[in-house]
């Protein structure tokens, strides 16, 4: 109470975020900061030291105002104007004094007991590793896993739990030499068994491989008995092969590759995979605690900036703007952060999927392998485990991956505080002396570098978590028990040090403390005692929640047996714990297209949702525009229309579904080799049988210049294999243009400027009137791949042609004349030696 100056001064003005401004009543406790609003009109607004993250003190205003601004951890931002300076320095110092504690042990949690108690107080025993492992199936379902005493008294690692599990056949001697490989002596154990197969989780710290590439024989031994704990001989697993499941263990390793290397500069580094037979690595790239935290700082850093702006916008037009967004959501997306959680994310889809669907082993790791592979170790249970998405399971995961397995809570929340985060800007006083200047001068800059070791080991990880289930739980809103409110008031706790789980380093230092009294774990009360609350547990529940579906033999649609596969690319900013709205951290929000997962086989067209829906089966697509058209099939050939379509012809022929460009477009090779092997037999033909008034087309006719070559529209001056009157007298019942709305079989006018013209066509038609009257009219409507559909071969070239066109329907497929099968009718001559593709290139 010595460091309390002032216990009670008045506050001209109290603006909170954003919000209206009040007057009232500053109180300072040993343990709170109180404003009381005057007349009551709000609730008293208590506010723990350690939940203070920043205090600028600024220099008196024009007004004779001085003001305080307080900034929190939980995003919330205090402006207070005091009308005597002397209050201001008071209280500024106070807060200072109470703020920044000597050590962990003069914080609140420490001085907390609550009134009345709570009903239970068993937040300390909430997680018994034998019967969390034992739910799992160890020493039931598998025997291939054993509890080790190697550390019960956290002598062999002091910043691993006491109970650790590690394979039956690996011996606590080869423990010792492992633990010697090992990066703090965090030798690889086991973390998660997976209910529907064996594959397990493990998660260890970087092996120390040096520049020199150390190995160690036993470590290999150690993660090849785990890698293989699936089938042997001391468990009770059986050795059927699992269908669809290919063995692909993995060595997870959190950091970018170039952090790995700059580790191996300091004798640390990756695993040399030459050595780790039966497993492949991957780096994620997830950066390590100093990008995380310059990240955040970026975040709050434009929260801030949209603070001080709101403020100004308030004071100078007095309130008569209200409801106005100045937050700058450029510098949210450039900070990072939601790129960090999306990699995050990334990661745990790998690892789960591994797991689940490969039923392969994972082990995971960082640098210590405290904190990237708390997060994904602890992420992925929740995504593979169902019992970890209710209240207590998610407690006991919390318990499991964090505290025991030694996350540095203490070093990285910052509890403790710092100098560094109290901000004088006041002006100096003339009449105090040179020296007196000279000294604060230097306390002030011994200050911030004493501070400076103090502060960098703090960094966001375990709020990245907290923000990275909000994601899961956002995109899976029925499948958690606990609702957004539970993580919100389990971040406001993180930092405000009323209770002892999130105080410490490890579990030793919880368990045993610093031996000058009780450990904390009795002196203390646990978060998890808090949280169970008959009225807490009510407020906390998710009233979408659905267990049914996390039923592992439902069949029903959508089942995914309890698994959940989230959407990296699907991060947005956690805006109820920024105490903003969603619009305006994240703009107006465009649901995400969740693309279709695989659909076959596809055996037929009505098999396929995609052609089935897009085209009737029973109504063609009309021939693509293209330079050389593919009449449909016509009766010229009757012993071969009754057979069945081979897949070449089916390739171009298209089954009435899909157009022939659709299909050059998904095999352009396959379409090549066959109209080249179709150009071929052409050529063949035509220098073997020749027209009696056709000249013999040249070998090298595709080289000419196109002005002397056959365009559109033009007759062809070799055999024409099919006639109007064969394509009429033979087309199909009903088969006809759908689009079609005029049926004529003279060309219109509008026909001659079609949009399908050869956009290098020279030739102009000529006559119109040329065309046979005599003739009855064609039931097919015009065809609009062809330029002048009055230029048609004369009938009398039918009977000279079959002969040809048998040929060239053999050649067309491969095949000789005696076994070929019709794919399409051969085309014009002309067009298929000037451009066999059809897509107008010389």
């Amino acid at each position: 109470m010595d460091a309390i100056r002032v216990s009670k001064a008045g506050i001209t003005s109290f603006a909170p975020k954003g919000g209206t401004t009040f007057s009232g009543t500053i109180h300072l406790t040993a343990h709170h900061l109180i404003f009381q609003y005057e007349g009551g009109k709000e609730k008293e607004m208590w506010i723990p030291y350690p939940l203070i993250s920043l205090v600028t003190r600024l220099p008196q205003t024009l007004q004779g105002q001085c003001p305080v601004t307080f900034h929190c951890r939980n995003f919330e931002t205090l402006s207070l104007e005091f009308s005597a300076e002397s209050d201001a320095a008071d209280v500024f110092d106070s807060v200072k004094e109470l703020t920044v504690a000597p050590s962990v042990y003069h914080l609140y949690a420490f001085f907390y007991s609550p009134n009345p108690p709570f009903p239970t107080q068993n937040g300390w025993s909430i997680y018994s590793p034998r019967e969390e492992f034992g739910r799992m199936g160890v020493g039931t379902r598998t025997k291939a896993w054993r509890f080790t005493d190697i550390n019960k008294d956290y002598s062999f690692c002091p910043t691993y739990p006491a109970k650790l599990l590690v394979p039956t056949k690996i011996s606590d001697t080869t423990l010792q030499y492992a633990g010697k490989y090992r990066s703090k002596c965090r030798i690889p154990v086991l973390c998660y068994l997976h209910w529907s197969s064996y594959a397990t989780i493990t998660r260890s710290s970087q092996p120390m491989v040096g520049i020199t590439q150390n190995r160690s024989i036993q470590d290999e031994k150690l993660i090849e008995t785990m890698f293989q704990s699936h089938f042997s001989p001391e468990s009770r697993v059986s050795n059927a092969v699992v269908y669809g499941a290919t063995t692909t263990n993995l060595v997870i390793d959190a950091r970018p590759t170039t952090n790995a290397m700059a580790n191996t500069a300091k004798g640390a580094g990756t695993e040399n995979m030459d050595h780790y037979k039966e497993a492949k690595k991957v780096y994620l790239g997830i950066d390590h605690i100093h990008t995380m935290r310059e990240s955040l700082g970026k975040v709050v850093d434009a929260l801030r900036e949209a603070d001080a702006l709101l403020a100004s916008i308030n004071n100078d037009l007095s309130g008569q703007i209200s409801g106005v967004s100045v937050l700058d959501r450029g510098a949210l997306r450039r900070s990072g952060w939601l790129r960090h959680i999306s990699l995050i994310l990334e990661g745990t889809i790998l690892i789960t999927r591994n797991v689940h669907v490969n039923s392969s082993h994972v082990l995971i790791h960082c640098s210590d392998g405290w904190d990237r592979t708390s997060q994904l170790s602890s992420l992925s249970q929740l995504c593979l485990d169902p019992f970890y998405r209710t209240i207590k399971g998610f407690e006991i995961l919390i318990e499991k991956e964090w505290l025991s397995y030694g996350h540095k809570f203490l070093d990285r929340c910052g509890h403790l505080s710092s100098d560094k985060f109290f901000v004088s800007n006041t002006e100096t006083n003339g009449n105090s002396g040179g020296a007196d200047a000279a000294q604060a001068f230097l306390a002030s800059m011994q200050n911030r570098f004493a501070s400076q070791n103090h502060v960098k080991e703090t960094s966001p990880v375990f709020h990245q978590f907290l923000e990275t289930v909000r994601q899961i739980q956002r995109q899976f809103p029925q499948r958690f028990e606990f609702n957004e409110r539970f993580l919100h008031q389990l971040y406001y706790h993180l930092y405000s040090c009323q209770f002892g789980t999130f105080l410490f380093n490890s579990e030793r230092e919880r368990r045993l403390g610093d031996g000058n009294g009780p450990p904390p774990c009795d002196r203390t009360v646990s978060v998890w005692d808090f949280f169970n609350l008959p009225s807490e547990m009510e407020q906390n529940l998710n009233e979408l929640y659905d267990s049914s579906l996390d039923d592992p033999v439902s069949r029903i649609p959508g089942a995914d047996m309890g698994v959940l596969f989230p959407n990296p690319k699907d991060v947005r900013f956690w805006h109820e714990l920024y105490g903003r709205t969603d619009e305006e951290m994240n703009g107006r929000h465009i649901p995400v297209i969740v693309r279709p997962g695989v659909v076959g086989p596809v055996e037929t067209v009505e098999d396929d949702p995609v052609n089935r829906i897009a085209t009737p089966s029973n109504i063609p697509l009309p021939p693509s525009p293209s330079k050389t058209p593919l009449p449909p099939p016509t009766e010229t050939f009757p012993h071969l229309s009754s057979r069945p379509l081979t897949k070449a012809q089916e390739f171009f022929a298209g089954g009435g579904v899909k157009s022939v460009w659709g299909k050059l477009s998904s095999n352009a090779s396959a379409a090549f080799s066959v109209v080249q092997g179709a150009y071929d037999g052409v050529a063949r033909d035509l220098s073997t049988r020749p027209g009696p008034a056709s000249p013999l087309p040249s070998r090298t006719e595709e080289l000419s210049a196109r002005s002397n070559l056959t365009s559109w529209g033009e007759e062809a001056p070799t055999v024409s294999v099919f006639s109007p009157s064969t394509l009429s007298s033979s087309s199909p019942p009903g088969v006809r243009n759908p689009w079609a709305t005029v049926n004529s079989s003279k060309p219109s006018a509008s026909s001659l400027f079609s949009p399908y013209d050869n956009p290098w066509n020279s030739a102009q038609a000529q006559d119109l009137g040329s065309e046979d009257e005599s003739k009855p009219p064609s039931p097919l409507p015009i065809d609009p791949t062809v330029s002048d559909p009055s230029l048609r071969a004369p009938a009398n070239s039918i009977a000279r042609s079959n002969s040809s066109s048998s040929r060239l329907a053999g050649n067309f497929t491969g095949r000789s004349d005696g076994d070929s099968e019709l794919s399409t009718p051969s085309q014009d001559l002309s067009s298929a030696s000037t451009d066999p593709l059809g897509v107008g290139l010389a």
